[in-house]
C-alpha cells in the first residue's frame, strides 16, 4: 500500500504541476501580448476625440452667420478631421476592448478547466484512499472475528477443565506407592537384645479430594469464566 500511495502521489504531482504550468504560462503570454493599460490609453484617446468633435460641431453652428465662407470652410474641414480621428480612435478602442475580452474569456475557460481538473484529481484521490481504508478495515474486522471464534473455542475448552480431576490424574500417574517409607531405626551392635523393628506405620491412604467448583459461564458475564468469585479480570 505504501508503494502504491507514493506512486499515486507522484502521478498527481506531475500531472497537476504540468497542467498548472501550462495555465500560468498561457495567462502570462496573454497578459504580455496585451495589457490593461492599453485599454485605458485607448479609452482616454477616444474620449478626447469625442470632445474635439463636439467642439468642432459647436464652432460650426456658432459661426454659421458670423464668418466668411473661407473661414466656414476651414471649420468644416476641422470638423471632418475631428470626425475621422474620432472614428479611428473609436475603432482602436473597440478593437482593444474586444481583444482584452477575448483574452479574459480564454483565461476564464482555462481557469474552469483547471478547476475541473483539480476537482477530478481530488475526487480520485479521496476515492482511492477511502477504498484502501475500507479494504484494510474489512481485513482487520475479519481477523477480529476469526480471533474471537478461536477465543470462544478456548473458553469452551477451559469450561471442561476440572482442577480436582487434574490433580488426581497427576497423583495417579506419578505416585510411587500407597505407603510412606518405613522409619530408619538405630541398631546397637553390642546390645544383646535386638531392637525390635517397629512395624510399618499404617498411614491411611489419601482419600479422594473434594471436587473443585466448576467455572461458571453465564450469559452477559463480563468475566466469562470465574471460580466462586475469583477472577483474573478485576472490576474497576
Amino acid at each position: 500500500h505504501k508503494n502504491r500511495n507514493l506512486q499515486y502521489k507522484k502521478t498527481l504531482e506531475v500531472s497537476g504541476s504540468s497542467f498548472l504550468f501550462i495555465n500560468i504560462r498561457g495567462h502570462r503570454l496573454s497578459c504580455s501580448a496585451f495589457s490593461v493599460s492599453a485599454i485605458s490609453q485607448a479609452k482616454r484617446l477616444y474620449e478626447q476625440r469625442c470632445r474635439d468633435k463636439d467642439e468642432a460641431e459647436q464652432a460650426v453652428h456658432r459661426s454659421s452667420n458670423l464668418v466668411t465662407p473661407k473661414q466656414q470652410e476651414k471649420l468644416f474641414v476641422k470638423l471632418a478631421q475631428a470626425k475621422s480621428a474620432l472614428e479611428d480612435s473609436d475603432r482602436m478602442y473597440q478593437n482593444n476592448v474586444n481583444a482584452l475580452e477575448k483574452i479574459r474569456e480564454e483565461w476564464q475557460n482555462e481557469h474552469v478547466k483547471a478547476c475541473e481538473f483539480f476537482e477530478s484529481q481530488e475526487c480520485e484521490r479521496i476515492n482511492y484512499f477511502r477504498s484502501a481504508m475500507w479494504l484494510h478495515v474489512n481485513q482487520l474486522s475479519e481477523g477480529c472475528v476469526k480471533n474471537d471464534d478461536n477465543y470462544e473455542e478456548i473458553r469452551k475448552a477451559l469450561e471442561q477443565c476440572s482442577i480436582g480431576n487434574d490433580i488426581e490424574c497427576f497423583v495417579h500417574i506419578r505416585k510411587t506407592g500407597n505407603l510412606p517409607p518405613v522409619p530408619v531405626v538405630y541398631e546397637n551392635y553390642y546390645n544383646t537384645q535386638k531392637n525390635t523393628v517397629p512395624r510399618r506405620s499404617q498411614v491411611p491412604v489419601p482419600g479422594t479430594r473434594p471436587q473443585m467448583p466448576i467455572p461458571s459461564s453465564e450469559p452477559g458475564d463480563a468475566n466469562y469464566a470465574s471460580v466462586d468469585g475469583y477472577s483474573l479480570i478485576h472490576p474497576h
